[in-house]
């Protein structure tokens, strides 16, 4: 992580970002036009955050969405850290004795085997 975070050089520019844009983030207008909504999370960042948020959640149809440019060391350290938040939720659910374990364990180990692979 630390020679992940090494490789991103500082930037002077950010782009609008939601913070967890997905499907069901947008809503369609009257006029046919995109609406944003549930936008509490929005703010000015890198855009490799979103990019990598928006991969994680279409997979491979990201690629449709796909722009050139992006800053590669960016996209692996925001991987890096949006896998590793995924991982905290299930862990707390665990040790509260959540009743279906087998569910949030999987979640876990798939995230970290991710991670893993990515160190």
């Amino acid at each position: 992580m630390v020679e992940a975070a090494a490789r991103v050089e500082p930037r002077r520019r950010y782009g609008l970002v939601h913070g967890e844009l997905g499907p069901d983030h947008v809503l369609v207008g009257a006029g046919g036009e995109p609406v944003l909504i549930d936008v509490e999370g929005t703010m000015f960042f890198d855009v490799e955050w979103e990019h990598v948020f928006v991969r994680l959640r279409f997979g491979d149809l990201y690629r449709s969405l796909e722009v050139p440019g992006l800053d590669g060391a960016r996209l692996g350290l925001y991987a890096w850290a949006q896998r590793l938040s995924l991982v905290a939720g299930p862990l707390r659910l665990l040790e509260g004795g959540f009743a279906d374990r087998r569910v949030l364990e999987g979640i876990v180990e798939a995230q970290m085997g991710w991670i893993g692979a990515h160190v």
